[in-house]
């Protein structure tokens, strides 16, 4: 029962008289719930993305009544509800097309039920930051708690990591170092638990960054799916958001300006996504939290790489859990990070990190003796080419492309670069700079994961596995190579890089930060003239209300009527 003395949201339902008042309670009673459930106590909601359409969920189910045992044991009720669930490895075009969708669904959801504290049960990519840009406009007592990574992949006695290891494999594949045997092993052995991907893929990226925000439990973004802990780390979680209903600690009083600095400057230690930059600046939106697209380079440009995972590095969430986990980052960039935010657990930074140990150096180093150098992270490159920006992981790039001039090889269609790639006569060579546009958030629809596009079969045959490759759309977490990723404004709203024709010289610099295309201003006046923007992409349903609404890469691609929040207040009565 409450020990609160302020009115619960669930009372307005559950502790109503008259019609209203049997209608909540009678049609719950066919769950076999006894008199007491209805006596005041904190109702709290676990939205889970549970999905066998969404491998990295499948075991969510699992999870969500480890969370129900901590919520009954500390007197709360504990009710568990559906969330639309987006699976990276089946959906199409991009489960970045329904991110906001999902953030919609759980609002509403959330807001219209009679929930006092919510639980946020995800995994996918995509199924992390949409539960929290949704929760957030509702702001009520929030946790996420987050499905874990799979196990190590095994294939012929070394470690592979998911994602990583399918554009590694697939290119030797292309350029005929491995068959097709060959891959088929390797397929086999790398999904071979429940859990997400366990690189430092988007996934693993947005479990980092959500720990580091002070959203999700102190340890928990790295333990195994499959790791009994992970089930002990649930029910402590069903336990502490009782209290945080009892407390009144809302979403906001976490994600304060102060947690997404700390997350932003986490997510350069790990090497983690360039997704992070989109979806923090989407969930911050929902909140009034100013942050731009710059804070992503001025608050990391002395933050060195501390964690040694692919596919920046050698290892994977298994071995980083091992060896301590993301308490261990935290505690090494204490000087560097706002140690006195409070966050779920209900201390404060320094009080969740200050027993942290690390116990394998050669996977979670120090800030002395660094995996990579200050700077190693996401940069933000603006120029001719990208005037509201474009991003860059230095850690996955190449260092000696990271100053480059050469000629564009352009493509409207990543279908049509798909296929001229495998051309063995391609006019290509290893300074040419592929440019694919027409991928962003509305061109495609829906900003999709393109941005790494597969190498040149003519240069991989010749040894060459990198080159500069321009793109308004983004790159899959678990991807490499020097790839300039979400250019904004994107071509299909009539951005600079719709204008690019091949053969134009195209600079990247990333120790100025600049990208620009050479092509004089009398020029590029001509063709903006002749330039038609490009059919609308659907004339009905999701797609065509996204189509109109949805902002650009640099505001972090949520839908201009979404921004911001409608709080918590309780509905008008249903009958």
């Amino acid at each position: 029962m409450s020990t609160t003395n302020r009115p619960l949201r669930s009372g307005q339902w559950f502790g109503a008289e008259g019609r209203n008042g049997f209608i909540h309670r009678s049609w719950m009673r066919n769950q076999g719930f006894a008199d007491d459930v209805f006596d005041g106590r904190p109702v709290i909601g676990i939205a889970t993305t549970w999905s066998e359409l969404t491998p990295c969920n499948a075991h969510l189910r699992d999870l969500a009544e480890s969370v129900k045992r901590g919520v009954w044991e500390s007197g709360g009720l504990p009710l568990e509800f559906p969330a639309m669930s987006l699976g990276e490895p089946l959906m199409r075009p991009t489960t970045m097309l329904y991110r906001n969708l999902l953030a919609m669904e759980l609002e509403e959801s959330v807001r219209a039920n009679p929930l006092d504290g919510v639980v946020l049960l995800s995994g996918c990519d995509k199924t992390t930051p949409g539960l929290l840009m949704g929760a957030a406009s509702v702001d009520l007592p929030t946790l996420m708690m987050t499905g874990g990574p799979m196990l190590n992949g095994k294939f012929r006695g070394q470690d592979i990591g998911s994602g990583t290891v399918v554009w590694r494999f697939t290119e030797e594949m292309r350029a005929g170092r491995m068959t097709a045997a060959d891959c088929a092993e390797a397929e086999v052995g790398m999904s071979r638990s429940r859990g997400h991907c366990m690189t430092m893929g988007t996934a693993s990226t947005m479990a980092c960054v959500t720990e580091a925000l002070g959203v999700q439990l102190p340890g928990a973004a790295a333990v195994p799916a499959v790791d009994s802990r992970r089930y002990a780390l649930a029910q402590a979680a069903g336990r502490r958001i009782v209290a945080m209903v009892e407390q009144d600690q809302r979403l906001s009083t976490v994600l304060t300006r102060e947690a997404f600095e700390n997350a932003i400057r986490v997510n350069a230690a790990i090497g983690g996504s360039t997704n992070a930059v989109v979806h923090l600046l989407a969930i911050a939106g929902r909140l009034g939290v100013p942050l731009s697209l710059e804070d992503f380079d001025t608050l990391t440009a002395d933050v060195p790489l501390l964690v040694n995972l692919m596919p920046s590095g050698t290892y994977l969430m298994e071995d980083f859990a091992y060896a301590g986990g993301l308490p261990v980052v935290m505690k090494e960039l204490a000087p560097l990070l706002h140690t006195d935010h409070i966050t779920v657990s209900g201390r404060s930074v320094a009080e969740n990190v200050d027993g942290a140990q690390c116990w394998n150096r050669d996977v979670i180093a120090t800030v002395d003796e660094p995996f990579q150098a200050a700077g190693s992270g996401t940069v933000v490159l603006r120029g001719s080419l990208a005037p509201s920006g474009a991003v860059l992981k230095v850690s996955a790039a190449s260092a000696h492309l990271l100053s480059h001039t050469g000629p564009a090889l352009v493509f409207d269609r990543i279908e049509e670069y798909v296929v001229a790639a495998d051309d063995p006569g391609l006019d290509v060579t290893p300074d040419t700079v592929i440019v694919v546009r027409n991928a962003g958030p509305r061109g495609y629809p829906g900003f999709p994961e393109v941005g790494n596009v597969p190498m040149p079969r003519r240069l991989l045959a010749d040894g060459i596995t990198d080159m500069v490759r321009i793109s308004d759309a983004r790159m899959s977490g678990t991807g490499y190579g020097t790839c300039v990723l979400h250019v904004a404004p994107e071509a299909s709203v009539g951005g600079p890089l719709a204008l690019v024709r091949t053969g134009d010289l195209v600079r990247v610099d990333v120790p100025t930060r600049r990208l620009d295309l050479l092509v004089d201003d009398a020029e590029l006046a001509h063709r903006r003239a002749a330039w038609q923007p490009p059919e609308p992409v659907a004339d009905r349903g999701w797609v065509r209300l996204y189509s109109e609404h949805v902002l650009q890469a640099d505001s972090g691609a949520d839908l201009d009527f979404l921004v911001g929040g409608s709080g918590s207040a309780v509905p008008r009565h249903s009958h």
